[in-house]
């Protein structure tokens, strides 16, 4: 990638912006009135001719788009204006497509105030590459669980360093495995560490409480905006988003009782799921589904070696409940019966060498949806070691689905539980054996508390071949001061299409790295 922050600065020329959209520039005596950019830009679900970009500015105005191939900006398309209203929170988005594929896109963006159209915010430019349409090198990161725990912005001590750190390996992508937002978790003024110091939490109306309102959900992604790293970061790396509980309320399903729970005065979690899935869908360059605007889960190709299958595993969930059903029915889904017809037929029409599948929680670790009391199933597996039930049903029968159509070259990437490892799922150690042998790799946090490891459920026979968690003795929650926050990188190599799994902390220190062939039909 040949660009740079110095580059995209520089390049960022109001007064050709100006000159190549038709507006007059306004004169610095009206500086104060100009619109501005408030959050930085976005980009995401990018494939060989398209990417979807994002901004928002502080009042209603009109969005205007430029991009070339290179940041000088010699030889701009420019893009017809959309309007950025308060009704989406003045945040806009727009696909720009019929673009060369395997090509660094810089794009600029700039608005105009509704009311003074000669009233121009400064422009801001932001890159991402397009997907090759043959084979080369790619490489992309994931991770999971931004600003929860009660950690938040610090800057004193740098902010979220770890976007910081995985800027610096400059992937074509990042995946943000989930609980993107804690829209449960308040953040205080200021928290006492046990080395004697303080975090000190950068702080707004939004995240001093739950949040309810549709404006208290969308604050929840506009705090994680105002970090430098992350700003940074997305001006540079495209993001491709998934959810989970978090950015609803703590394990979330339709039946979910707040009754109990002082903290919210909105009891429906209905209500707020959808205050929570309008507010993710304008505040991130996510692509939307016509057939299902809402829909989470989806396909990205990027290129003939790789396809990214993106799951949901909250908005088609039956309740959080023992999971022990014998039979798959309403209550045992946690897919849903449609998102499960979709990846199925979706990886058999794969032609990529390698499917990922970014599921948002992992399959063979038991996460309890009452940790005091060890009861109920949170995620996939239901703590027993014995053979599928409940969730487990829907798994067992996709896994079986993949092994019958013969399906190679699937690896599992996955976050939620705030400790990184890698798990090699063994037919021949499973309860449930009619499946193909398969990885799947955790991360995460990237800026939360860290916790773990958490027990596995043998139903599946996975086997931990490594782990990075807190020791009993550092305890549970740890900041990120600690450094124990987690990223991966991917490798695919396009001469021997190897791929290539590296698990990192915040430091860039490499804690595992394995490397795959590739199975190929004869």
């Amino acid at each position: 990638m040949k660009f740079s922050r110095r580059g995209f600065l520089t390049s960022a020329s109001a007064t050709g912006f100006a000159m190549a959209t038709g507006f007059a520039m306004p004169s610095l005596s009206r500086a104060a009135s100009r619109p501005q950019i408030t959050h930085g830009l976005q980009s995401g679900d990018v494939t060989t001719d398209s990417g979807m970009i994002w901004a928002r500015t502080d009042r209603p105005a009109r969005m205007m788009v430029e991009y070339d191939v290179t940041d000088s900006f010699r030889n701009p398309v420019r893009m017809a204006p959309i309007n950025a209203l308060p009704e989406s929170d003045l945040a806009a988005k727009r696909l720009i497509e019929n673009l060369p594929s395997d090509q660094d896109i810089f794009y600029r963006v700039q608005f105009a105030d509704l009311n003074d159209i000669n009233a121009l915010s400064e422009p801001m430019v932001g890159h991402f590459r397009t997907a090759p349409a043959s084979r080369r090198n790619i490489r992309f990161a994931w991770s999971g669980d931004t600003a929860g725990q009660g950690w938040g912005i610090d800057k004193d001590r740098g902010g979220m360093k770890t976007y910081t750190t995985m800027a610096k390996h400059q992937p074509d992508f990042f995946i943000h495995s989930g609980d993107t937002v804690y829209a449960d978790g308040p953040l205080k003024d200021e928290v006492a560490l046990k080395d004697g110091t303080v975090w000190k939490n950068l702080m707004t109306q939004e995240k001093s409480k739950v949040a309810e309102t549709l404006a208290e959900y969308r604050g929840q992604w506009k705090y994680n905006l105002m970090d430098d790293n992350v700003r940074d970061f997305n001006a540079q790396v495209p993001t491709f988003f998934q959810w989970d509980d978090h950015e609803v309320v703590n394990n979330w399903s339709d039946a979910k009782n707040l009754m109990a729970d002082d903290r919210y005065s909105e009891k429906n979690v209905h209500v707020l799921a959808a205050r929570a899935s309008r507010a993710f869908h304008e505040m991130t360059p996510i692509r939307q589904t016509p057939s299902e605007p809402g829909r989470v889960y989806r396909q990205i190709s990027y290129g003939p070696m790789l396809d990214v299958f993106f799951l949901d595993l909250r908005s088609y969930r039956g309740p959080n409940g023992a999971s022990m059903e014998a039979e798959m029915n309403p209550a045992s889904r946690i897919l849903g019966a449609e998102q499960l017809a979709w990846l199925k037929k979706s990886l058999a029409a794969s032609k990529a060498t390698w499917k990922v599948i970014a599921c948002d929680m992992p399959i063979g670790l038991i996460v309890w949806d009452n940790w005091k009391e060890k009861a109920g199933a949170e995620a996939v597996s239901n703590g027993d070691h014995g053979a599928a039930k409940g969730r487990e049903l829907e798994f067992a029968d996709l896994l079986r689905f993949i092994k019958n159509a013969d399906i190679e070259n699937i690896v599992w990437l996955t976050a939620d539980v705030h400790y990184t490892a890698a798990h090699y799922y063994n037919p021949d150690k499973a309860s449930f054996q009619d499946f193909k042998p398969f990885w799947e790799f955790v991360s995460g946090p990237i800026h939360a508390g860290t916790f773990g490891p958490n027990d596995l459920d043998k139903t599946f026979g996975p086997e931990v071949k490594f782990v990075k968690a807190p020791t009993k003795e550092q305890g549970a929650n740890l900041p990120p001061s600690m450094g124990l926050q987690f990223f991966g990188l991917v490798d695919i190599d396009g001469q021997t299409e190897q791929l290539t799994v590296r698990l990192m902390d915040r430091d860039d220190s490499e804690l595992h790295k394995i490397t795959l062939d590739p199975v190929r039909r004869s």
